[in-house]
């Protein structure tokens, strides 16, 4: 059993617990720091979209249709549906002679509750363009577009789009991505349940370049490097993505998956960082990562380990504004 990693404090008891693993590997693929059972296989849902989106930039789509940080950042988000994020998407779509309809990932209303509000006082209704996976969608339907692949059915398992994909996947995380492993992400797109430590060796290559190619490296650390740039387009406001790149720009990559999954990259450090919270709680996976991240990059730095520290010790309050209770990694973490 994986051991408690964060608990949910109320006064002085320990209301509730969350468990969890952590892989910590660099650009050589050594662990450099694990806890718990990090040979599990998990899914890592859309903690790997700067994975996903290599083929974008590796075939030329980007480039071809004069793409910019925005719109590559867009293409690893899993963003709130804001104004600007739908919008972004539309004019990517527009650059490829496509529009909102050509999405397959499925309409939802936004996950920012002001840009549900203005969405609904405007009567109008959600699309696809609101769904939190439209960047990395306008990024398939583009590269479809730029390699002159039927973009129809791009999101199925056997699509030419997603094989691209796939081999990407396959090599950065050296982890095999077969039907045996496979899954059906919530944006329709196949997901592969690879061990812990794969995704974090992995995301130590994305930000060293370490055993890819050159045109691959290159292309990882130029995802990594405008998502740090563009955080908030990688997912919104008031979002725990936003917040811990912003706590030190340019130094942490982060990004969350569901089901309590985080992958990260400290390129200074060449480290890659993932992290599994065993009961899925977005609010705990937040509170680990934000913890894992001041252990390896915060030592020497008071002011980014407060910083950090708040992220990771996050405060409870009711609907009075009361502080009631809070999360706070335990030893495992510090």
């Amino acid at each position: 059993m994986n051991p408690v990693l964060v608990e949910v404090l109320r006064g002085a008891q320990v209301e509730s617990v969350h468990r969890g693993s952590v892989a910590v590997f660099d650009g050589d693929g050594k662990p450099v720091w694990e806890v718990g059972a990090t040979a599990r296989p998990v899914f890592p849902r859309s903690a790997v979209k700067a994975i996903q989106a290599l083929p974008f930039v590796e075939s030329g789509a980007a480039d071809a249709y004069g793409f910019g940080q925005r719109e590559l950042a867009l293409a690893c988000a899993s963003h709130s549906g804001e104004p600007a994020h739908a919008e972004l998407a539309a004019a990517m779509l527009e650059k490829a002679g496509l529009d909102g309809g050509a999405l397959e990932c499925g309409a939802h209303w936004p996950t920012n509750h002001a840009a549900t509000v203005a969405l609904a006082r405007s009567g109008a209704s959600p699309s696809a363009l609101h769904n939190n996976c439209s960047g990395k969608h306008s990024g398939f339907l583009c590269t479809c577009r730029h390699a002159g692949l039927d973009h129809h059915g791009y999101v199925k398992a056997g699509h030419a789009l997603q094989e691209m994909v796939r081999g990407a996947l396959e090599e950065v995380t050296e982890a095999a991505h077969g039907e045996d492993n496979r899954g059906t992400d919530g944006c329709s797109i196949p997901t592969y349940a690879v061990p812990l430590r794969n995704l974090a060796r992995a995301f130590a290559r994305m930000a060293t370049g370490h055993g890819l190619g050159p045109q691959r490296a290159r292309a990882a650390k130029r995802l990594l490097s405008v998502c740090m740039a563009e955080a908030f387009l990688v997912s919104g406001t008031d979002r725990a993505d936003k917040a811990l790149m912003s706590a030190a720009p340019g130094r942490v990559f982060v990004k969350t998956g569901a089901e309590g999954v985080y992958c990260a990259a400290l390129p200074e450090l060449g480290l890659g960082i993932a992290l599994k919270c065993d009961d899925g709680a977005g609010r705990a996976a937040e509170a680990m990562i934000a913890a894992v991240l001041a252990r390896l990059v915060a030592p020497s730095d008071q002011s980014l380990a407060a910083r950090l520290g708040g992220l990771a010790n996050p405060v409870l309050k009711n609907w009075n504004g009361i502080e009631v209770a809070g999360l706070s990694p335990t030893a495992a973490l510090a």
